[in-house]
């Protein structure tokens, strides 16, 4: 019989020789990570996007870059990306997260708002900046079919460097900011037809090229049909199971398979794996558990975009640059002419200020991420030849750099928009009826009341809760509930806590409760928390933690049975209202006043200011030995 120490040693040696034969196969894993973090501190440090970091990143070490010099210098390859194809892999899946999330965060709602924008000035921008496009290269003896999947490509901006843009500068919510979120919204829907445009005259069996494109629609619409009916049928219970289980690692793994499963299927019908995710998204955008899928995946969708633009950048030659800078500036200011042309003649047309159309002409127009995807695929395909294709792709890199500095003169543009101007601005869209609700936590008993108390005062509102069955329920009942951690930041951010009127905490677990306002008040200093205490010490614990009020339920319990005493026992409505508000002051003052007296620091919070005088000298007076007078809140039931 063999030693078990013997044995162990041998297996030991083993597998560290096997993880010691290739340490090379993990470098490009390991320079995207480091890459990764010191791009995304120090971009958001100097409040610029990421996106550029990794574009640069991916320039610098890649095969043009530093890698150009790695056989010269060896020295220098652990720190170079070699292996384009292997990296390739894992950034399709950036595209195909990106898509999922597009879908998922679409709503009919957001199109009915948004749909004149979208559907009129979108599309007066994507055909119109493609013609153009197209018909230059037709000029210039180009093949008509790849002259317009480059106008196509190129016609489309960049969502992912374009929004988070605006986000960081506050302006997603201006004329210029809508308009432009309202064209990138019909680049969004369209880029699935062009893939799809791109499978069918890429293939290379010959015959008829209608039957072929028949066949082909044929057999996407049974996959997408397929897809649809099966996500239908199986994705809200698939959820609902998962949920059930309580734990995120398997809820995640649901969400991954998901993805993935529909981009599989999709692409195993002849269609793009990135077509596939999208509609996936789409079915799930209007279930309970949005917003935790979102809040689960966009952690992965913003780390796989990394690894594609990375991949990105490792294809631009610096060195094409230098040969013939004229020349691809020239290209780059001639394809922002275009574009911005296009935007502000459908501004005119569709009654938009002419500083709103200027604005967003900027943003919309440099090139974006998906001609990447599209040029690529049509350079493969063999629709479009190489030097064209690598113009363009240096064309749009180019101009997405210039993203930032051209958002920074729009917005100086942007200050100068009048009331008159706005007045005028017919398609503007009402703003999101999103904006401004209230969160709820937790959506039991108390929760479901206070959402009562809401709409019978007609204050929109949004509710999270970790029960599935309960938020099932509620949403048959048209309630506005979604499942879901409400001490996850990212789902907080998820429900648009940094526009929230007020938080409300109504949950039964006192660590929960905490967990919950510790998230919140770190995410949004100056929310309104209302919370729900166990009882009187609990919620000196949550004033301590910064919450605006808390309510423990001992105390309510015997001022609701105090109430019901006094009342019966033939004490005057009024008077016994009076006293119980009074008596629920009191207590408020009490616990407020325990909490300054254990942390005396002064910290600047919502809650000071909020009180009247009498309310400070009745603290006072307390402190000298002193019966406390009646102290009312502003703003509190009298």
């Amino acid at each position: 019989m063999t030693d078990p120490v013997q044995a162990g040693a041998q297996i030991a040696a083993q597998v560290g020789v096997q993880a010691g034969a290739h340490p090379g196969g993990y470098r490009e894993a390991i320079l995207f990570l480091v890459t990764a973090g010191i791009v995304v501190p120090l971009f958001h440090r100097l409040r610029i996007s990421p996106v550029l970091g990794f574009l640069g990143a991916g320039a610098l070490l890649g095969p043009f870059g530093l890698g150009r010099f790695a056989d010269a210098h060896p020295w220098l390859a652990p720190f170079t990306i070699g292996n384009r194809s292997e990296i390739a892999h894992l950034a399709e899946f950036g595209v195909i997260f990106l898509m999922f999330m597009i879908g998922i965060e679409l709503s009919w709602e957001r199109l009915r708002v948004l749909r004149r924008l979208v559907f009129g000035l979108g599309a007066i921008q994507v055909a119109a900046s493609a013609a153009v496009i197209a018909g230059i290269l037709v000029v210039l003896d180009q093949p008509v079919a790849g002259a317009v999947l480059v106008g196509l490509a190129l016609a489309l901006s960049s969502t992912a460097v374009v929004l988070p843009v605006l986000a960081e500068q506050r302006r997603l919510g201006t004329p210029a900011g809508r308009t432009s979120f309202a064209i990138l919204l019909f680049q969004d829907l369209a880029v699935a037809p062009i893939l799809f445009a791109i499978a069918v005259l890429g293939r290379k069996d010959g015959g008829d090229l209608g039957g072929a494109l028949a066949l082909a629609l044929g057999q996407a619409a049974v996959a997408l049909l397929v897809i649809v009916v099966a996500g239908r049928v199986a994705l809200r219970p698939l959820f609902h199971l998962v949920a059930r289980t309580r734990s995120p690692e398997l809820f995640m793994a649901a969400c991954l398979l998901v993805i993935v499963a529909t981009a599989l299927v999709a692409a195993g019908s002849g269609l793009s794996m990135t077509l596939g995710a999208f509609v996936a998204g789409l079915l799930l955008a209007e279930t309970e558990y949005r917003r935790a899928i979102e809040a689960t995946i966009d952690p992965f969708k913003g780390l796989l975009l990394g690894v594609f633009f990375v991949s990105v950048g490792m294809n631009l030659d610096p060195a094409q640059l230098v040969a013939a800078p004229g020349a691809i500036l020239g290209l780059s200011l001639g394809l922002l002419l275009i574009k911005g042309a296009v935007v502000l003649a459908g501004g005119r047309i569709m009654g938009i200020p002419r500083s709103v159309a200027l604005e967003t002409a900027l943003l919309i127009g440099p090139g974006g991420e998906f001609a990447f995807v599209l040029i690529g695929g049509a350079m493969v395909a063999g629709l479009v030849p190489e030097p064209v294709g690598g113009a363009a792709l240096i064309v749009t890199t180019v101009t997405m750099i210039a993203i930032p500095g051209l958002a920074a003169l729009g917005r100086r543009i942007g200050r100068r928009v009048t009331k008159e101007s706005l007045g005028r601005a017919r398609a503007e869209p009402v703003p999101d009826p999103q904006q401004n609700r209230v969160i709820v936590a937790g959506y039991g008993r108390v929760g479901r009341l206070v959402g009562e108390m809401l709409k019978r005062h007609a204050i929109s509102f949004i509710a999270l809760d970790s029960d599935p069955a309960r938020v099932a329920e509620q949403r048959r009942l048209g309630s506005p509930v979604y499942f879901g951690d409400s001490a996850n930041t990212e789902m907080l951010r998820r429900c648009d806590i940094a526009t929230a009127r007020a938080l409300v905490v109504t949950l039964d677990n006192p660590r929960a409760v905490e967990a919950v306002v510790q998230a919140a008040r770190a995410e949004r200093p100056d929310l309104t928390i209302v919370a729900r205490a166990r009882d009187a010490r609990h919620a000196t614990q949550l004033y301590e933690m910064g919450v605006d009020d808390a309510v423990p339920e001992t105390i309510e319990a015997s001022l609701q049975l105090s109430e019901a005493v006094l009342v019966d026992v033939g004490v005057p409505m009024g008077h016994v209202i009076a006293s119980i508000h009074e008596r629920r002051d009191e207590f408020r003052t009490m616990l407020k006043r325990k909490e300054a007296e254990t942390r005396p620091v002064f910290r600047a919070r919502r809650t000071v200011g909020k009180t009247r005088p009498a309310e400070r000298e009745s603290a006072a007076d307390h402190k000298a030995g002193e019966a406390p007078v009646e102290a009312r809140p502003i703003g509190k039931s009298a």
